[in-house]
C-alpha cells in the first residue's frame, strides 16, 4: 500500500454520532488531506445506501463508488474511533476507517486493512488513547 499513515490521519475519542455522520466526518478529514473533492463525500453516503460498510469485528470502511474515481487526487485513509460505537444498521462500529483508492489502488487498501482486522485489534483500538498503536498495526 502506498499511503504512509501519520497522526494527522487518526481521529481519537470521538463522541457516537449517527452512521451518516461518521461517514461524512471520515470524508471530511479525506478532503482535509488533500486526498480527495468534497464531492466524495456524497458518493461514500451513496455507497452506504447501497450496501453498508459495515465488515463486522466493530469496525466500517466507508468509501466511494465507481463514479466517485474522478473525485480522487491521491489515496489516502483516515481512522477514526468512536469508543461508544456507531450504529451501522444495528451493529456497533468501534472504528471507521474512510478510504480513498485513486485509479486501482482502491481495491488493494482495502484488503490491506481488511487484512489486519481481528476482535483483538479492535479491542485494542476501540480504546487506546495513543495514536502510535494505529500506526504500530497500519503504519508501513
Amino acid at each position: 500500500m502506498n499511503i504512509k499513515l501519520e497522526e494527522k490521519n487518526i481521529f481519537l475519542n470521538l463522541d457516537s454520532v449517527s452512521k451518516e455522520e461518521a461517514i461524512i466526518r471520515a470524508g471530511e478529514e479525506l478532503v482535509q488531506l488533500g486526498c480527495v473533492d468534497k464531492e466524495y463525500i456524497d458518493y461514500m453516503l451513496e455507497r452506504e445506501k447501497l450496501a453498508t460498510t459495515y465488515m463486522g469485528l466493530g469496525i466500517a470502511i466507508p468509501h466511494g463508488i465507481n463514479e466517485a474515481k474522478k473525485t480522487i487526487h491521491k489515496s489516502g485513509l483516515v481512522f477514526l474511533q468512536y469508543p461508544n460505537g456507531v450504529d451501522f444498521d444495528g451493529e456497533k462500529a468501534y472504528l471507521v476507517i474512510g478510504i480513498a483508492g485513486k485509479g486501482d489502488e482502491h481495491l488493494e487498501v482495502l484488503s490491506s486493512v481488511a487484512i489486519k482486522i481481528s476482535e483483538e485489534l479492535t479491542e485494542k483500538l476501540k480504546n487506546t488513547t495513543n495514536k502510535q498503536d494505529f500506526l504500530d498495526e497500519f503504519g508501513e
